[in-house]
């Protein structure tokens, strides 16, 4: 039995969601980083500091929206990979908080999807549903990564989530050298 490659399979599902012109996917590089990623429309970059885990953080994100949801990948040095664990614990649980869920340890573990990013041994995979700050119902899919000390973030928001879509989104991932 062949299994197919990741970049043919990249290929089979960017052929799917390349005809619609809502998604004009692009790869997308953030500067300074060894993060590839496949962004469906132009994102907007922004960064602001932010408490993780009781330091103040500078958090860069690249977010776009288009067709009803947003997609982001976001980044944090922490200063040191012993601080890696508990600040991405710290950011799924912030995650949730922010969608007005519960957001206990065993509330993420709970959560759990299973998220393959190439270059990544242990990608941790997070979804769930909530309440935008609109009041309105929102769900995520989102996965969480390292490299030395420096954490990841990439997700999907919106009212529902098409596999195809969510499926190529993070199939565009990779970390490696930048």
């Amino acid at each position: 039995m062949l299994i197919p490659s990741r970049a043919l399979l990249w290929s089979a599902l960017l052929s799917v969601c390349a005809c619609s012109p809502t998604y004009n996917w692009r790869e997308m590089r953030p500067a300074g980083t060894p993060l590839l990623a496949h962004m469906p429309c132009k994102p907007e970059a922004a960064t602001r500091p932010v408490p993780l885990t009781g330091t103040p953080t500078e958090l860069h994100m690249h977010s776009c929206e288009t067709g009803g949801l947003r997609f982001a990948v976001a980044w944090a040095d922490v200063g040191a990979p012993d601080r890696v664990p508990l600040a991405l614990a710290a950011w799924q649980v912030a995650s949730l908080q922010s969608l007005r869920v519960s957001a206990s340890a065993a509330d993420v573990e709970a959560r759990r999807w299973t998220v393959v990013v190439a270059g990544v041994p242990d990608a941790q995979g997070l979804k769930a549903q909530g309440v935008d700050p609109e009041g309105q119902p929102v769900q995520t899919r989102a996965a969480y990564f390292a490299k030395d000390s420096v954490i990841y973030q990439a997700a999907v928001y919106g009212a529902a989530l098409p596999d195809e879509t969510v499926e190529t989104f993070f199939a565009g991932l990779r970390l490696g050298a930048p």
